[in-house]
């Protein structure tokens, strides 16, 4: 190690404590184009992982990247505390390998061919519509008396970690509004 004189060592120091300090008085003088400023914002969401619902606070910068995970030190789950598999959100978020547009394989074939998101949502459409059409079932005999159903055994509904309140109210509005009677949870398996 090179040896510093201690006016060396306050000279490197001083440097050092005053470029850490110039995004803030870039900040107060009005400077949004300086260089090393960067806008990044912060959210509680919850991990995808498994069902345990533990809490994460994700940094982005300006254009929706993930630059950091932490654990939620406010949520009662985890306090703050995460498992290998929530630390790597962000890899899994930024990997180079993550599909960026629908890719769909024909019945029968052996490639995969992109498609548009439009064809895409489309298609689901109309494939659950036929599965419903298919498989309802509007009455069923008890004891010699029709009784009214109106239910599909040809849909199911699993939900999963990721899904927040919000989701799964969504999702089983619309689930219970096409007759679904087989509905789950990740949690309760």
């Amino acid at each position: 190690m090179p040896h510093l004189s201690r006016r060396q060592f306050l000279q490197l120091s001083a440097g050092v404590s005053g470029s850490l300090l110039l995004p803030h008085v870039a900040d107060a003088a009005g400077g949004e184009d300086f260089p090393l400023h960067k806008r990044v914002g912060e959210l509680a969401t919850i991990c995808p992982y498994c069902s345990c619902g533990c809490g994460l606070v994700i940094a982005t910068d300006e254009h929706g990247h993930i630059s950091n995970v932490e654990g939620d030190p406010e949520n009662p789950i985890n306090r703050g505390i995460l498992c290998p598999k929530s630390i790597a959100v962000r890899q899994l978020a930024n990997s180079p390998l993550r599909l960026g547009k629908v890719k769909y394989r024909a019945p029968g074939s052996n490639q995969w061919e992109e498609k548009s998101w439009e064809w895409t949502i489309e298609e689901i459409a109309k494939r659950v519509r036929k599965a419903r059409d298919e498989s309802f079932v509007r009455t069923i005999k008890v004891n010699d008396k029709d009784v009214t159903v109106n239910r599909t055994e040809g849909i199911a509904w699993l939900g999963g970690a990721a899904n927040n309140n919000e989701d799964c109210y969504l999702a089983t509005k619309l689930m219970r509004a096409l007759g679904v009677v087989y509905l789950e949870h990740q949690a309760r398996l």
